[in-house]
């Protein structure tokens, strides 16, 4: 597959950029709202998530971290809309009510995950980064 230069990525930790390719995690909880809406990366951060939610899906869906890819660009996902979360995205988020609090619900449709990943030629370099292609002085991945 010929990689999509003008494509930006969002780097995700696993298991949770597993369970977005899976269709199971449809909510990306941020700090931040964004306005970016379309079709982007999934690079699966080198960095495991820690946090005792991200245990629970891990022994939940039975995943072996070690097996799960890291490092790389996994697949596409598109980002219809970004709210403030509530208690009712729970299940979406795969992530209890008290970790919502104050926090945005990037919402996801269409994952994909590529057939082989792709090692992106640029590393990340922010929340969203381009892998394929020079950062600009005048780009902004929002």
């Amino acid at each position: 597959m010929e990689p999509d230069v003008e494509r930006s990525a969002l780097g995700i930790r696993q298991p949770w950029a597993e369970l977005i390719l899976r269709g199971i995690k449809t909510i990306e909880v941020r700090s931040s709202h964004t306005i970016k809406r379309g079709t982007i990366y999934v690079y699966a951060s080198k960095k495991v998530a820690t946090n005792p939610a991200a245990a629970q899906v891990v022994e939940e869906y039975d995943l072996d971290l070690d097996e799960l890819p890291r490092g790389v660009i996994v697949g596409t996902v598109r980002i219809v809309d970004s709210v403030a979360t509530t208690p009712a995205d729970e299940e979406q988020s795969c992530l209890p009510a008290s970790l919502l609090e104050g926090k945005f619900g990037w919402h996801l449709a269409d994952a994909s995950r590529l057939t082989e990943p792709l090692t992106p030629r640029f590393l990340p370099y922010g929340v969203w980064f381009y892998p394929f292609r020079r950062r600009s002085a005048d780009s902004s991945c929002e």
